[in-house]
C-alpha cells in the first residue's frame, strides 16, 4: 500500500499543479495516486502559462505514443509480409508441363497480342505469337512455355527491346540478352520511343530496362495458343 503523507504531499502537488506539471508526472514524483490527486485539484485554476505548459506535455506525449505505435505497426507488418511470402514461395515446387501450359496461355491472355488481323474486310491469315513486358522473371517464364511446351527452337524466337532515352542501349541489351538466354543475332534493332498509352508520364525508374517483346512467327502456334486460352475461358 502507497503511504501518502496527506499534508506536505497535498501542498507539494498543488505547487507541482500550479506550476504547470501533470498529474503522470506529479503521480512519479511524489507517488501519489492519480484518482487521490484529481481529488485534490478539484476546482484548482490554474493560470494559462500552467495551462499551456500541460497541453505542449499531453500533446507531445500523444505524438510520441503515436509515433512509436506506428514504428512497431510498421514493424510487425513488414515481418508479417516477410513471413507471408517465405510461406507461400515454399507451396510452389516443380510444375508439370500440364501446369506449365497452363501458367503460359494464361500469361499469353493476360499480355500477349490477341487481336486478329483485319485488311480489306478479310482476316489475315498470317499470325505471330508475341508477347511484350518488362518484367524480366515473367519474360523468363513465357520463354519456358514457349521452350517446353510449344517445342519452339531457340533460333525461332526473336527479341525486339524499347529503350527510352535516359537508358544505355548496351546495358539494357545485355540484361535483357542474360533473361533470355539467346545469342545477340536474335535480337532485332532497339526501338526508341514512348509507347501510345503512357505518353511520357510513366516515371523512368519504373521500367529501368525498357519493355522486350517475345516473337514467334508461327501461325498455327498462335491458334493453338488461342485454343488453350478458350479452353481455360470454359472452366
Amino acid at each position: 500500500m502507497v503511504q501518502i503523507n496527506m499534508r506536505g504531499d497535498r501542498e507539494q502537488a498543488l505547487k507541482l499543479r500550479l506550476s504547470g506539471k501533470s498529474y503522470s508526472e506529479i503521480s512519479k514524483f511524489l507517488g501519489v495516486p492519480k484518482g487521490t490527486l484529481s481529488y485534490w485539484f478539484s476546482g484548482l485554476q490554474l493560470s494559462d502559462k500552467a495551462k499551456e505548459r500541460i497541453r505542449k506535455r499531453v500533446a507531445a506525449g500523444t505524438l510520441h505514443g503515436l509515433v512509436s505505435r506506428n514504428k512497431n505497426q510498421t514493424h510487425r507488418a513488414i515481418q508479417r509480409a516477410r513471413n507471408a511470402r517465405k510461406n507461400a514461395r515454399g507451396m510452389i515446387r516443380n510444375i508439370t508441363r500440364d501446369d506449365l501450359r497452363l501458367i503460359g496461355s494464361a500469361l499469353y491472355w493476360a499480355e500477349g497480342y490477341k487481336r486478329i488481323h483485319i485488311r480489306g474486310g478479310r482476316e489475315v491469315t498470317y499470325h505471330a505469337v508475341s508477347l511484350t513486358n518488362s518484367d524480366g522473371d515473367l519474360i523468363k517464364i513465357f520463354l519456358r512455355f514457349l521452350r517446353e511446351v510449344c517445342e519452339v527452337p531457340n533460333e525461332r524466337i526473336y527479341v525486339s527491346v524499347r529503350i527510352y532515352e535516359h537508358m544505355n542501349e548496351q546495358k539494357v541489351l545485355m540484361f535483357w540478352q542474360k533473361i533470355t538466354g539467346l545469342p545477340m543475332k536474335n535480337f532485332r534493332k532497339s526501338y526508341y520511343g514512348v509507347s501510345k498509352s503512357s505518353q511520357g508520364q510513366r516515371p523512368f525508374n519504373r521500367l529501368p530496362y525498357g519493355t522486350a517483346q517475345i516473337r514467334v512467327g508461327n501461325t498455327e502456334l498462335f491458334h493453338t495458343i488461342m485454343g488453350w486460352i478458350e479452353g481455360l475461358a470454359m472452366l
